[in-house]
């Protein structure tokens, strides 16, 4: 599995955890709901700078994100 499927399947776990929208994260990130889309899909290489604004909206931190079994 490629590492853009692995952070798109943590971003959409964290975010069903959380109970969001991929639209209400969008909004929260300030980024388009396709963008979203195709993050949690693997279909978009996603940017650091992108990557902190997801975070930052689904509160937590780079360690916290990457220290999943997901990137095992």
């Amino acid at each position: 599995m490629e590492i853009s499927e692995k952070v798109g399947i943590r971003i959409k776990s964290i975010r069903k955890e959380l109970k969001l929208t991929q639209e209400k994260l969008a909004e929260k990130a300030d980024l388009d709901t396709t963008y979203i889309s195709e993050v949690e899909n693997g279909k978009r290489n996603i940017t650091i700078i992108s990557l902190q604004k997801i975070l930052l909206a689904l509160n937590q931190s780079f360690v916290s994100f990457f220290d999943s079994e997901v990137f095992g």
